[in-house]
């Protein structure tokens, strides 16, 4: 990471988001990682009201943004499993400041036409070749007044180190209870590396499974004590996953219920190695963002007013933000994880019997959970979410449990 106070900015950020906008009822996934470069692009050019509000929602002042904001997207990009992208169309009327041009990634600029259907057909086609086809609209509407479109797109995929194995989860309590899920299972003896139960959060205790991609690549289910709002728990989950809070591997973990969604049982064995079994629901989950909708946690509440301009560092021009959007999917299954996504921000003119016993740890997570896709080393999350409805499952027998 290029920079590590930028990688605890933009979890900041996300902590915030997954906060406001998770909901208990509905499935959702946002990506802090991919809005925070676009609003650093901003704010060394945005001057008044608008400049202070950036710096606050950034968590960095607003001298050198720019240029921060352009290594956050380099190093994502320079990650194993990762693509990041950043583009900039700009009306063919509106000049801009060759300085804050300078400032940008290579090449990304190009121009906007007049002709919503030329323009639109490439901002689209921009964003599906930089997602692999996962988003395949540009999330910005585009009017004879836009003046400016910033995007940018983020993609990451990673395979499971272990792979899990598929078969039926039937949950009989909770929400799900009932249901016929498309689950996952698998078995390892890595206790300490998988699972962490974290006891006192301000969300109160959390049980985080990690699960290790093969390109450094990670990601953390998040399961919350029954009833704790969703956006409490995966706040607090990006705080355990930094390491904010203290906590015990499963080595260590006492008999009987050692956290949420976590048995620790006796069980016959060969040996005395203890094993953890985890249990979790395939999903799929696609979201839609209005940022404008929570203009101050982006810092973007003061740059929405038309009556004047807040962006002197990009044109003479006038500017005003006039649209913040991002489109999002993201997929866990038994093979890996991958997730697609592309922000953009618009401006209009401003102006056999065994005889020994061995811990066996119980892991499931059959009611509505937390994930984090994570950077491993540098911390960075790249993705969060919550899954109220996971896949569907068919009737199929769990495979072999796979112990690795």
């Amino acid at each position: 990471m290029a920079d590590v106070a930028a990688a605890e900015a933009v979890n900041a950020l996300t902590g915030r988001w997954v906060r406001a906008v998770v909901s208990d009822t509905e499935s959702t996934a946002l990506t802090g990682a991919a809005a925070w470069p676009l609003l650093a692009l901003l704010a060394g050019t945005a001057d008044g009201p608008a400049r202070a509000e950036l710096e606050s929602a950034l968590g960095v002042g607003a001298d050198g943004a720019t240029a921060l904001g352009r290594e956050v997207v380099e190093a994502m990009g320079a990650m194993d499993g990762v693509a990041a992208a950043t583009g900039l169309w700009t009306h063919r009327d509106l000049p801009v400041r060759p300085e804050w041009e300078a400032q940008l990634p290579q090449g990304v600029r190009s121009v906007l036409t007049g002709d919503s259907e030329r323009d639109r057909q490439e901002l689209d086609a921009w964003a599906a070749r930089h997602t692999d086809g996962a988003i395949d609209k540009m999330p910005a509407p585009l009017t004879p007044d836009t003046q400016l479109v910033l995007a940018g797109a983020l993609l990451l995929k990673t395979a499971w180190r272990l792979p899990f194995h598929p078969g039926m989860l039937t949950p009989t309590s909770g929400p799900w209870r009932g249901r016929s899920l498309a689950g996952l299972r698998r078995t390892t003896d890595d206790v300490d590396g998988v699972l962490r139960i974290i006891p006192d959060t301000p969300a109160g205790p959390l049980t985080l499974s990690g699960v290790a991609g093969d390109n450094g690549l990670d990601v953390h289910l998040v399961l919350g004590a029954e009833g704790v709002p969703g956006g409490q728990v995966l706040e607090a989950g990006i705080g355990a996953v930094a390491g904010r809070y203290p906590g015990w591997g499963g080595a260590s973990l006492p008999y009987g219920e050692a956290g949420p969604g976590v048995t620790v049982e006796a069980a016959p064995s060969w040996d005395e190695t203890p094993t953890v079994a985890l249990t979790t629901p395939q999903f799929t989950v696609s979201a839609e963002h209005d940022l404008l909708r929570h203009a101050e946690l982006f810092g973007l509440r003061s740059a929405q007013d038309d009556s004047r301009g807040h962006f002197p560092g990009i044109s003479p021009n006038p500017l005003a933000i006039s649209s913040g959007q991002q489109s999002i999917t993201a997929s866990f299954s038994a093979e890996g994880f991958w997730a697609a996504a592309v922000t953009a921000l618009a401006m209009a003119p401003g102006g056999g019997p065994p005889q020994r016993t061995a811990k066996r740890i119980t892991v499931t997570y059959d009611r509505p959970f937390g994930f984090l896709a994570v950077h491993r080393d540098s911390g960075l999350v790249l993705t969060a979410g919550w899954v109220t409805e996971p896949e569907a499952g068919v009737d199929t027998p769990w495979g072999p449990p796979g112990l690795g």
